[in-house]
């Protein structure tokens, strides 16, 4: 077996295990590629689109059942 593999490691007073990190990486993260959205639609105070569905109004008014 080769000792460049990613090792299984037990936190104490955790359920969870952790993993090294695996040959080659860094633990850190790295930043994605930068999207320019020039052909999304505009964001609206609700947060949403412009594109709006037949029943967005309704299902917007309708509450959940309270138990």
């Amino acid at each position: 077996m080769s000792s460049e593999r990613q090792r299984i490691e037990r936190v104490p007073g955790s359920r969870r295990a952790k993993l090294t990190p695996a040959p080659g990486t860094t633990p850190e993260p790295v930043p994605g590629d930068e999207k320019t959205d020039a052909a999304a639609p505009p964001v609206t105070a609700t947060g949403t689109g412009t594109s709006r569905g037949p029943n967005d109004e309704q299902l917007r008014r309708d509450v959940p059942p309270h138990y």
